[in-house]
C-alpha cells in the first residue's frame, strides 16, 4: 500500500499543504473545486510507482492557509511554482491539473515553459483563450459564484448539500464520490474562510481572463506535448472534446482524448484510466 506523506510549507503569504508518494521524476497534480489534493487519492499510488508524486491543496483551500486575496490564477500558479521549484528545488516536472487546477497548471506552464516537460489538462477549457468557459450559461454555478456575498450566505451550514449536488451531477455514476470522500471534503470546506477562497477563483475569472489574452495576443504558444482530456458525458457536465479545441489555440503539441463514462470529476470517477493514461502520456507522448 502507498503512504501518502503530508507536509506543509510556508511561503509567507500563505501555507501550502501538500501530500507527497513514491519515488523518482516529479509529477504534481493540481486538484479543482470543489475538491482538494485528495481527489487524486486512486491516482497517486500508480503514478507513485514510477514518479514522486506532489500533490498540494491550492491557496485558500483543503488544509492550506485562506489569505484574503491573491486568487487570479498566476497567483495560484506562483504558489505551486515555489513550493515546487524553492522549496522541493525540482529544476523539471510533469504537470496535471483538473477544473480550476487546470487554468493554474496553464499559468504555471506560461511562466516557466522550460521547467515544464509536460502538461495534462482535465476536462476545462482555458479562459481567455477563445474557448467558452462557461458554456453559455450551461455551467451557471460559475455566475451565481462570482456574485459578491450572496453564495456564502446561502451556502453557510449547508454545504452538505450544495456540495453534495455537484459530486452527484457532475458525475456520470452516482456512486463516484462514496461517503469517506464526501466527508473529507466537506471537513475542508466547512472551514471558516474555505468556501470565501473557493468562490474567489471564480471572482477573479475576468483577470484570468485578461492576463491569457494579454499573453495570446504576444504570440506566444505552448511547445511541450500537452494532453487535453474530456469526460464523456455531455449530461453529466462532462466537456468531451472541448480541452482539445481550447489547447489547440494555446499550444502547438496536442494530444486530446475523452474519458469514457465519465462527467466532469475525471479523477474520482475513471481513476484506473486517467492514471494507464497519464503514464502513457508522460513515458509515450514526443
Amino acid at each position: 500500500m502507498t503512504e501518502f506523506a503530508h507536509h506543509y510549507a510556508d511561503l509567507g503569504d500563505v501555507m501550502l499543504h501538500y501530500v507527497t508518494a513514491g519515488g523518482g521524476p516529479p509529477v504534481v497534480l493540481i486538484h479543482g473545486w470543489p475538491e482538494t489534493w485528495y481527489e487524486w487519492r486512486h491516482i497517486m499510488p500508480v503514478l507513485a510507482a514510477r514518479y514522486t508524486v506532489i500533490a498540494p491543496d491550492m491557496r485558500g483551500l483543503g488544509d492550506s492557509s485562506r489569505p484574503a486575496g491573491g486568487y487570479d490564477k498566476k497567483t495560484v500558479a506562483n504558489d505551486i511554482w515555489r513550493l515546487v521549484h524553492d522549496v522541493l528545488g525540482h529544476e523539471k516536472f510533469l504537470l496535471v491539473g483538473h477544473d480550476w487546477g487546470g487554468p493554474t497548471a496553464y499559468a504555471l506552464t506560461t511562466a516557466h515553459p522550460d521547467a515544464v516537460e509536460k502538461l495534462a489538462i482535465l476536462d476545462v477549457v482555458i479562459p481567455g483563450s477563445g474557448g467558452d468557459f462557461s458554456q453559455g450559461g450551461r455551467r451557471w454555478h460559475h455566475a451565481f459564484h462570482m456574485t459578491l456575498d450572496l453564495p456564502e450566505a446561502l451556502i453557510q451550514g449547508r454545504e452538505d448539500i450544495y456540495l453534495g449536488w455537484f459530486y452527484q451531477n457532475f458525475s456520470w455514476r452516482p456512486d463516484s464520490f462514496d461517503e469517506e470522500a464526501i466527508a473529507e471534503y466537506l471537513r475542508t470546506y466547512s472551514q471558516p474562510g474555505a468556501m470565501r477562497a473557493g468562490l474567489a477563483y471564480y471572482r477573479n475569472l475576468p483577470q484570468d481572463v485578461a492576463d491569457n489574452k494579454a499573453l495570446l495576443d504576444t504570440g506566444f504558444r505552448l511547445k511541450m506535448p500537452v494532453l487535453a482530456m474530456g469526460g464523456e458525458k455531455w449530461e453529466a457536465r462532462g466537456r468531451a472534446t472541448e480541452p482539445e479545441e481550447s489547447l489547440r489555440l494555446v499550444a502547438d503539441n496536442v494530444i486530446g482524448d475523452i474519458a469514457p463514462d465519465s462527467g466532469h470529476f475525471i479523477p474520482e470517477e475513471q481513476p484506473d484510466y486517467v492514471a494507464a493514461r497519464l503514464l502513457d502520456f508522460f513515458q509515450n507522448a514526443n
